[in-house]
């Protein structure tokens, strides 16, 4: 090749892909801005500009969705690639639980100590049950946790399933989770007792697969097909375009609303649609001339500490409002934007710092036995 030859683009699926990290960071930033801004009391008693402002925040909580389409990607990848090698559970399983548990301990044990989550809450999450445990009658006592315990119940399965099926198979598992994931969500909207916005069906793992398996539908097909990158790319935009498109339709029948049989089947499912796309985009643009669009130096950085920041940024928020906003005699009735604002920045600084020092000095001393 001459000097003046331009480089020829990378494969789509690669041993690194950096553009990951940067939906890991749009993730973790939307669950963080969701959980410091829009969880309050009454949105309907503060004023307008400042209600907009708070509204605006309440996508953030989708950022979960997200985290699952993305695992539901690399985890199905990552099993395909090693289901030929020896010892292929125990080198799963190991290296998982060197990447999962123990910064995921530490945050158990620290709840206990400072009595932010029940006795019997912890125990169960001890166990992975955390997103059970309103069956027990047991409040959720740390929000967070739940998400984990549902990848954690997809550890236990998925492996088997991908070692034994054939790709094609494993497709057609993948599409009938994503047909049947509304059906069960509908069944448990019918038989859960609902109390204004306490309903928890969506932490149930029977519930939330979907995402798991449009994750791992897309590795599949990249995996499988010969699908050049512009075809990736229009595929992608028509699966995320369609999926905004229906959101906006299905509006009057209540998609938006978890209190609504349509809201509570099918936004998930419209939701998964969007990220697939979305994360297809960026594998597209990651992978060829348009890369800087979606190697973002800042979201890059929130995604090498998102687990960590996922585990501890709500820990934080109650912290502050445990001591600091004690001491300021900070109400949330006042509706004082300008405090919860305050409030933001010091729980998100403390919270990235805490994420950034666990990663570097104890997560990664882990994740370096790996190997």
């Amino acid at each position: 090749m001459s000097p003046n030859t331009p480089e020829p683009p990378a494969p789509i699926l690669r041993p690194k892909m950096p553009e990951l990290d940067t939906i890991r960071g749009l993730a973790i930033l939307g669950v963080f801005l969701y959980h410091a801004l829009y969880c309050q009391p009454d949105l309907a008693s503060w004023s307008q500009p400042s209600r907009l402002l708070l509204t605006a925040m309440w996508p953030g909580q989708k950022g979960v969705n997200l985290f699952f389409v993305l695992s539901g990607f690399l985890i199905t990848g990552i099993l395909m690639e090693s289901r030929s090698r020896p010892r292929y559970y125990a080198r799963f399983y190991k290296r998982r639980a060197l990447r999962i548990l123990p910064v995921y301990l530490v945050m158990v044990v620290i709840l206990g100590i400072t009595k932010f989550a029940a006795p019997s809450f912890l125990v169960l999450s001890l166990l992975y049950l955390s997103n059970v445990t309103p069956l027990f009658g047991i409040p959720i006592g740390y929000p967070v946790l739940w998400s984990l315990a549902v990848e954690e119940h997809f550890y236990l399965l998925w492996p088997l399933i991908c070692r034994n099926f054939s790709a094609k198979k494993l497709m057609m598992v993948c599409a009938g989770i994503i047909l049947l994931s509304p059906a069960s969500r509908y069944v448990s909207f019918l038989f859960t007792p609902r109390s204004g916005e306490d309903f928890h069906i969506y932490e149930y793992t029977w519930n939330s697969l979907d995402g798991l398996a449009c994750g791992a539908l897309l590795v599949l097909i990249l995996r499988q097909a010969q699908v050049t990158r512009r075809q990736l790319a229009g595929s992608c935009s028509a699966l995320l375009l369609g999926g905004l498109v229906l959101m906006c339709i299905t509006i009057p029948a209540g998609i938006l609303s978890i209190q609504r049989p349509v809201g509570v089947a099918f936004q998930p499912t419209l939701l998964n649609f969007c990220f697939t796309g979305l994360l297809g985009l960026f594998l597209a643009a990651g992978s060829g001339e348009y890369a800087k669009l979606v190697h973002i130096k800042f979201l890059q950085f929130l995604g090498y500490i998102s687990y960590g920041l996922y585990l501890f940024h709500d820990f934080v928020l109650r912290l502050y409002d445990r001591i600091v906003a004690r001491e300021w005699h900070y109400v949330q009735s006042t509706n004082d934007i300008g405090h919860l604002l305050a409030r933001t920045l010091v729980a998100g600084a403390v919270a990235v710092m805490a994420a950034y020092v666990s990663r570097k000095y104890f997560e990664d001393r882990f994740l370096r036995l790996k190997d």
